[in-house]
């Protein structure tokens, strides 16, 4: 969806059409429940949070700048409520299952779910403004320009804390074997 669909759905509800929120939490629930879960590492917060996230948004849509991507607006707002969730509570360390291609041996499903467990416990070792700018970046796919708006620092910023985690985040999978 573009943004010029997205301001569309925004009139819209602001015109009292509760069923183009209705579209809106539907094609940005999985993409932001994906960046608040990144976050959080938890499930059941990541799915309360999003449910705040989106009830926000709907309080909020009369603070929106057309001229922004509303994606990235969603994303500052989910950014906002996982790092005020984390004050309220302790990440846990529960993992998603993964679904390994039916011809991978049962050693290469606990490699990979290994390598997996060890990148998702090293990222949420990162402080917050490294780790946003990862899962921005390499989960939701991002461009620089849209995760400065979404974070509300310079592209220069981000680039700088996306060297900074990457270098971090290798340094700890380096410390603990998996690379």
């Amino acid at each position: 969806m573009n943004n010029n669909d997205d301001t569309g759905l925004i009139q819209a509800v602001e015109k009292g059409d509760h069923g183009a929120f209705a579209t809106l939490v539907r094609q940005y629930e999985k993409p932001i429940y994906n960046v608040v879960y990144r976050m959080l590492h938890d499930r059941e917060e990541a799915r309360d949070v999003t449910q705040t996230v989106f009830l926000k948004t709907f309080e909020n849509l009369h603070k929106y700048d057309p001229e922004r991507k509303f994606f990235s607006w969603l994303c500052r707002i989910a950014i906002n409520e996982a790092i005020d969730s984390q004050g309220r509570t302790r990440p846990s360390t529960e993992y998603e299952e993964q679904h390994s291609p039916e011809q991978a041996s049962p050693g290469d499903d606990l490699q990979r779910q290994e390598l997996h467990d060890g990148l998702e416990g090293a990222l949420m070792t990162l402080n917050t403004d490294y780790r946003s700018v990862l899962v921005l970046k390499h989960i939701v796919g991002m461009n620089y320009h849209d995760i400065s708006l979404a974070l509300e620092v310079s592209e220069k910023t981000v680039k700088s804390r996306l060297f900074s985690a990457r270098q971090k985040l290798a340094g700890k999978m380096k410390k603990e074997a998996y690379l």
